[in-house]
């Protein structure tokens, strides 16, 4: 397969990185200077004032982080606000608790985005429930006042992960912020209505504002607003999703899973998950940046290599957690491909700057080293797909004498696909008759492209 010469999404075009803007601003190294602008303090009553005939809510809910016994939900806010869910199995809430944004010791007061997390659920299991905030007045530490209540009438549902779940999900990826590429895709999750979608990366380009995040994951600019209300989304991040000042904190729109629900050892690795879902285990791995950390580019404010490699022993004891070990089928997802069969293209590891003469390109279309440090785990675990995305253009990669899995490359946001190989894509993947079947579905022709069945579970 050649090359492509396509640019239409030049990678470089997305480089406004936060080495840039760090160095600009004169914070590159610190980062609680970072977060700080990121979440400013508090304003006095005057501007609380100002919005009170502004909506406080102004989206619609977005289910994250899918899980058995847990599951984030976040919308968004025009004001500072302490915001909650009532959630409840009776569909009039007449069990309904309420738990407020936040973790433990105090509620997350925010004036961006409202993050709830509920947990100690139960799997498989269907769940409703509304969203709501208290508009807040804060001066200080000692005065601070609640100056109104927003609370939508409308109740949602979600179904909790578990082996008694249905093993039906979809893959969207690359996204960009292209909504006639984003539309469509989210139309035929609609109809295929799965029970969760995973997000493989690159939603975003290179966000510098909060303000621009919720543009993408609050607020988009499709038909249905409500894509992830009523379904769960797992999230992969892509390289331009850790791109931008704003993209540093994606956790700011993104929750991470709540502490106590992460072993301390594996702390910082709030994105990876290994979800049971019916007969799949789903795995989710964070291949990080497409550069090397030692690339002046960005100016050392990268460690995707210790990042990667902490993820080598999450995945370890992930694939040995009974439920995972038990599934029948294993299929594994991350942003940059694990292989690649052209020989020319860059791996991702060529020291120090990314560039040398037998290989293509400055980023890696694909990552050697994650491939060396996750393959022989996926391979002994019985790993049968590997879905990944990043280089904008769809194919798929059969079993070699290195690899028994198949790996998809799932296609970019490009809506004209005329060369049968640029085209967007919805991965739907379910288990039918106890054969796991895998079809990409051209979002460019409205059809399925391409089919795999599995019928041998581990």
């Amino acid at each position: 397969m050649k090359r492509s010469n396509d640019n239409t999404m030049k990678r470089r075009e997305f480089l406004r990185n936060a080495a840039i803007v760090a160095a600009s601003s004169g914070i590159a190294t610190d980062v609680m200077a970072a977060e700080n602008l990121l979440s400013p303090i508090p304003s006095p009553s005057p501007e609380g004032e100002s919005k009170k005939a502004e909506s406080l809510i102004d989206s619609e809910p977005v289910l994250q982080n899918y899980a058995a016994t847990s599951m984030g939900i976040a919308f968004s806010v025009t004001d500072w606000a302490n915001g909650y869910v009532i959630y409840g199995e009776k569909p009039d809430l007449s069990d309904g608790k309420r738990v407020w944004c936040g973790g433990y010791r105090m509620t997350a007061l925010d004036n961006e985005v409202s993050q709830v997390r509920l947990t100690g659920l139960k799997p498989n299991t269907l769940y409703y429930y509304k969203i709501g905030a208290d508009r807040i007045n804060y001066k200080d530490g000692y005065h601070m006042s609640i100056i109104g209540n927003e609370e939508k009438p409308k109740t949602y549902s979600f179904r909790t992960a578990g082996e008694g779940a249905k093993s039906h999900f979809c893959v969207i990826n690359d996204t960009h912020a292209k909504w006639e590429a984003i539309d469509p895709a989210i139309n035929k999750i609609m109809e295929l209505q799965p029970s969760c979608v995973i997000w493989n990366g690159d939603a975003t380009n290179c966000e510098e504002t909060i303000a621009d995040q919720k543009r993408i994951f609050f607020k988009p600019n499709i038909e249905r607003k409500d894509y992830a209300a009523n379904i769960p989304y797992l999230f992969c991040p892509g390289n331009h999703d850790e791109r931008g000042m704003a993209n540093r904190h994606l956790e700011r729109v993104w929750m991470f899973r709540q502490p106590e629900e992460r072993r301390p050892f594996d702390w910082d690795l709030g994105r990876n998950f290994a979800v049971r879902m019916g007969d799949i285990a789903l795995i989710g791995l964070d291949t990080a940046e497409d550069k090397l950390d030692s690339n002046p580019l960005f100016a050392n404010l990268f460690q995707s290599g210790p990042y990667r490699m902490a993820q080598k022993r999450w995945l370890k004891d992930a694939l040995k957690r009974p439920e995972i070990a038990s599934a029948p089928y294993l299929v594994a997802f991350c942003h940059i491909p694990l292989y690649d069969p052209r020989e020319n293209v860059n791996p991702g590891d060529l020291f120090p700057a990314d560039i040398a003469p037998n290989y293509e390109g400055d980023f890696a279309e694909w990552q050697r080293t994650s491939a060396n440090l996750w393959g022989p785990l996926l391979e002994e675990a019985g790993c049968h797909m590997l879905i990944t995305a990043h280089q904008h253009r769809y194919r798929l990669d059969m079993p070699n004498e290195k690899h028994s899995w198949y790996q998809i490359v799932g296609g970019g946001p490009h809506m004209k696909g005329l060369d049968g190989v640029h085209f967007a894509t919805v991965i739907e993947g379910e288990v039918k008759d106890g054969k796991l079947v895998i079809s990409v579905h051209n979002l460019c022709r409205g059809e399925v492209y391409d089919k795999v069945t599995f019928s041998n579970p581990r």
